[in-house]
């Protein structure tokens, strides 16, 4: 596109098409290779093959482009590494269903096929994703690509397992688990949603065996009471004192169980008795090791009911807790049923209720983990985070955290590296499978996800191998991510990293919030509110919608979405491009390297020259604390309004003045121009290059040029305060112009009573801008002008503003303007009245329809005073 084919209007469908493709070919976004050059790198939070990127993931790589593509201008060697996550969970439950609406089950096609079809899964959307990442622009680099189950991340995966299990801290052991019967795998703890919904406790009494007496328990799940294998009490409370080492009655199972004491039963809570069951409740668990009960498991993998339960043997878990109701009615030992809400926890992929059971699982220790990840945060090798609070979440976690179950009852994923010998039982854990491996039967169980991703940010440099961009660019700089993740993620590659290369991951953590929709809710399939991105850049632009996410909120906050914001983003990037195109049109064929700042300055040219040279210290000082949406508040300002509003209109009438060459003005609105187009460029890339491109004679791309660094020979505070006076006296003007309803168009006499003669000779050395801009009739400068009697004021700090009320109106025709006015808010007044008078409007309509139209009548009555209250002061002046 040639300057003189620039549209009038900004078309982004126009500027965004090919110019992606453009930079790769020109690989303008790997990195410089630059052995002088510090480097910086950023890995890219892998997102999930399990579907296309939503709205959140557009936010959080428009935050890691702008930071890399501002590193990359000021000549950091910039590393962006993006890849993908194999999701173990969630992607064969994707795949799943899929082959269910065939018929097929992955136990019909056997693991090795049914994992060739998740891999298929994640070829097409791997291909989507990498589309989307195209369309928003991020400049990373593909050839340095990874996905969590490539065979470099699998070495890597195995290694850190066996290390980990040599040291102790991988341990396989029978406890309570995170069970989800739907997909029948384990969970972590921070794999559990809880949600609140309605329930009840169960008061169920237990016969005292060798007695009439009985002792009532309350429980949510009463059909785990025939796992029981004791009930508890306080051994200091004396209302059972009499209880302990005897037995109770089993309801419904009709087995003898003992009355233990131990301190972990709340005595003031409830009856002061409680039901274990070691085999499906965690602190049951420990009370059961203890005191050396057993384990009694009555539940399948599938939440059904199995042969320990008795005649509910098979039925659903629910439908047991139905029957056991019914049957403990019918035996009258349900004391009531009390129904209450309560937290039960839900599988965060498949939607089911979890069930604590006892299984037998893979963990990590954390403990010793944990002790050296919270040692680091107080050294000088301590990871950032921004904002600094998160800090508090991540090592208030970890300082409370439990082990970590990390086996899986899947197929997609890493396979354990643990083999039992057939005959033996014997456990070998090795990188490579054991010798007569025939012997061997290998853990059929995958890692979970976050085992693999915690690895992320050094598996993907190489390690465990010698490597060149592990040497070169790890630990990497920053991490982008958003708050929900904290936990289950970047925790995970802080202790990790620590333990496996000494090293932090990261310096920087930089934290942002969700993106709700415009009522303040989280987006989500069930409301129905979920916005695609792709939708939002076919509309607004990639540009426009990452501005708007970049502007959103600041660090660690959610962001709203608003259509209105994107439209406001639009018409911004609109005005930016018609300033271009008029610079453009009016600077001949000037380049950015044919410019010539000479001498030959007006205080407009000092004045932008000098506010560039602040706004970039400002952007840059503002970019480097992530404070994206204060940075964008700064460029908007200057580029609307000291630029295109002030500076532009400045030059106008000099850039018509054909008597000169105007060579030091058309160079200053390139140079400006160029200069804040590099400033905008990591936050608006497409549009940014098109413009940009106008402004060469060679060849070159926007993304490698340098960034904006002060200037001081341009810093003129001298220029500034002189340039904001004069932007003073024009507003003050334009403020009483419009008061009196008088068009700039129409003359009128202008005095200015300054408060010094440094004042007066400033306002006459530029009183041509005063004459373009106020349109006096006569312009009086001076500190002491003569004006006429009546005259309308507007005082600054450094003069006043004086102009002749006759020469703004005419009294008689502007009473009559505005009783004409005071007519019409009259009757708006008079008609809400009445409809407010109105019950039967009062009653029916909607609160907020009442409100608004309270609200109208105030402002209505607002409006009315003021015009009343004119026509009283012009009314004295006939």
């Amino acid at each position: 596109m040639k300057r003189e084919e620039m549209p009038t209007k900004y078309n982004p469908q126009a500027v965004e098409a090919g110019r992606y493709e453009k930079w790769l070919d020109d690989g303008v976004f790997k990195p410089s290779g630059n052995p002088e050059a510090e480097p910086y790198s950023i890995v890219i939070p892998p997102p999930n093959v399990t579907g296309k990127l939503h709205l959140g993931h557009a936010w959080d790589v428009t935050l890691q482009d702008m930071i890399i593509r501002q590193k990359r201008m000021q000549g950091f060697d910039t590393l962006w590494l993006p890849g993908m996550d194999h999701a173990g969970i969630a992607t064969q439950a994707k795949v799943e269903e899929k082959l269910a609406t065939q018929g097929i089950s992955r136990y019909d096609l056997g693991r090795e096929k049914f994992v060739q079809q998740v891999w298929d899964w994640k070829e097409e959307y791997a291909s989507t994703i990498r589309e989307q990442w195209s369309k928003m622009g991020v400049s990373v680099d593909y050839s340095r690509e990874r996905f969590t189950l490539d065979t470099g991340l699998n070495k890597a995966v195995n290694k850190v397992f066996v290390d980990l299990y040599n040291k102790g801290l991988i341990y396989r052991g029978e406890y309570i688990i995170n069970w989800d019967p739907k997909a029948q795998t384990a969970l972590s703890d921070i794999e559990v949603i809880h949600k609140d919904v309605k329930g009840a406790f169960y008061h169920i009494n237990y016969p005292v065996v060798g007695s009439d007496e009985v002792v009532e328990i309350a429980t949510t799940r009463p059909e785990t009471m025939l796992g029981d294998t004791a009930i508890a009490v306080h051994p200091e409370d004396e209302r059972y004192q009499h209880l302990i080492g005897k037995t109770v009655m089993l309801p419904l199972m009709n087995r003898e169980i003992p009355v233990v004491a131990d301190e972990y039963v709340d005595r003031e809570f409830g009856t002061g008795v409680v039901k274990i069951t070691p085999a499906h409740d965690p602190n049951d668990f420990e009370v059961g090791n203890r005191h050396d009960l057993p384990r009694l498991n009555v539940m399948n993998l599938d939440g059904s009911m199995n042969k320990n339960a008795g005649k509910y043997a098979d039925l659903d878990r629910f439908e047991a807790r139905k029957q056991v109701i019914a049957d403990l009615k019918e035996i009258d030992l349900l004391v009531k049923i009390e129904e209450m809400d309560h937290s039960v926890g839900h599988s965060e992929r498949s939607g089911a209720v979890v069930e604590p059971l006892l299984s037998t699982q893979w963990f990590v220790k954390m403990q010793p983990l944990a002790e050296k990840t919270i040692n680091n945060q107080s050294s000088e090798d301590a990871v950032e985070f921004f904002p600094p609070r998160f800090n508090n979440t991540f090592l208030t976690w970890m300082e409370n955290i439990h082990d970590w179950v990390i086996s899986r009852q899947l197929w997609w994923g890493h396979q354990i590296p643990a083999w039992y010998h057939k005959e033996t039982g014997e456990v070998y854990v090795g990188e490579t499978a054991p010798e007569n491996e025939e012997d061997w039967q290998r853990d059929p169980d995958v890692l979970d996800t976050w085992f693999s991703s915690a690895l992320w940010p050094f598996s993907t440099m190489g390690w465990p191998e010698e490597s060149a961009d592990f040497d070169r660019y790890f630990p990497t700089s920053t991490l982008v991510t958003g708050y929900d993740i904290l936990t289950f993620w970047v925790s995970r590659m802080i202790f990790q990293s620590l333990e496996f290369t000494g090293k932090r991951p990261f310096q920087n953590v930089l934290i942002h919030g969700l993106i709700r929709d415009a009522e303040g809710r989280k987006m989500s399939k069930s409301l129905g509110n979920g916005i695609d991105p792709m939708d939002v850049i076919d509309e607004f632009g990639v540009d426009a919608l990452r501005w708007f996410l970049a502007n959103g909120s600041a660090p660690g906050q959610d962001v709203r979405y608003s259509e209105e914001k994107l439209s406001s983003a639009w018409n911004f990037i609109n005005k930016i491009w018609n300033a271009s195109r008029y610079v453009l049109m009016n600077v001949g064929d000037l380049t950015i390297d044919q410019i010539e700042i000479g001498e030959d300055q007006t205080i407009a040219d000092q004045w932008i020259l000098a506010r560039l040279q602040t706004t970039i210290e400002s952007v840059t000082r503002l970019f480097d604390k992530f404070e994206f949406g204060e940075a964008g508040r700064i460029l908007y300002h200057f580029i609307w309004d000291d630029y295109c509003d002030w500076y532009i209109e400045m030059t106008k009438e000099s850039l018509q003045d054909e008597t000169s060459d105007n060579k030091t003005t058309k160079s200053i609105l390139i140079y400006v121009l160029d200069q804040f187009l590099r400033l905008l460029h990591p936050i608006m890339p497409f549009v940014t290059e098109e413009i940009w491109q106008q402004l060469l004679s060679e060849k070159s791309s926007l993304v490698i040029a340098d960034y904006p660094v002060v200037n001081d020979a341009y810093i003129k505070p001298e220029a500034v305060t002189a340039m904001n006076q004069l932007i003073e006296v024009i507003r003050g003007v334009r403020t009483i112009r419009n008061e009196m309803n008088t068009p700039l168009s129409k003359a009128v006499d202008l005095f200015i009573k300054a408060n010094n003669e440094e004042v007066v000779e400033l306002l006459k050395a530029n009183q041509a801008y005063i004459e373009r801009f106020c349109n006096p009739e006569n312009l009086v400068i001076s500190m002491d002008p003569e004006t006429p009697q009546e005259v309308v004021s507007q005082t600054l700090s450094f003069a006043q503003i004086l102009m002749p009320l006759e020469g703004l109106i005419k009294i008689e025709d502007e009473i009559k303007r505005l009783e004409q006015e005071q007519i019409k808010l009259n009757k708006e007044v008079e008609r809400i009245d009445k409809k407010l008078a109105n019950q039967g409007f009062v009653s029916k309509a909607p609160e907020k329809v009442v409100e608004e139209e309270r609200a109208k009548r105030e402002d209505y009555v607002s409006q009315l005073n003021a015009v009343t209250e004119r026509i009283a002061q012009l009314e004295t002046l006939l």
